[in-house]
């Protein structure tokens, strides 16, 4: 069961793009877009990724890092990032842990399939860690925008 507005976000450390680490806590302080998704180089994936990276000035103008999160591999954020040229951070969750805890690793299914995976959503989390906006099941197209317009709200 995903997390709703108004609880703490729970942290967590993990490995970034590029070798370092990340640990959520310390960002408090500033805003934080923490926006989930299944999987590096597919195309709502590509899509969702260059959105948020093109407003990457107008969010640090708004005191918010963006932060993307999915199981796949350090090696597999550094090549999607590179072909790409993204800058935003991505941080590799392969256990699932930070994952599990925001309660988006869910049933899904395609074509009668039906299997387990990342669901596609972003939460909004103020300076002092606590979730107040939650997006799930997000469609991409405009998507960025409406997150940024709510970072400038808060």
């Amino acid at each position: 069961m995903a997390l709703n507005e108004g609880v703490p976000a729970p942290d967590f450390t993990l490995p970034t793009d590029g070798g370092g680490s990340l640990t959520l806590s310390g960002l408090r302080g500033s805003k934080v877009v923490l926006y989930a998704y299944p999987q590096d180089d597919t195309t709502s994936c590509t899509n969702e990724a260059l959105s948020f990276d093109a407003l990457r000035d107008d969010f640090a103008a708004a005191g918010t890092t963006v932060i993307g999160i999915s199981p796949d591999s350090v090696k597999r954020h550094d090549k999607f990032k590179q072909k790409y040229s993204l800058q935003l951070t991505l941080v590799s969750d392969e256990e699932r842990k930070a994952i599990e805890a925001y309660g988006l690793w869910v049933e899904k299914q395609m074509y009668g399939r039906h299997y387990m995976g990342v669901e596609r959503s972003t939460f909004l989390i103020d300076e002092t860690g606590k979730i107040v906006r939650v997006w799930a099941k997000v469609r991409v197209k405009g998507h960025a925008e409406a997150v940024l317009a709510a970072a400038r709200e808060i």
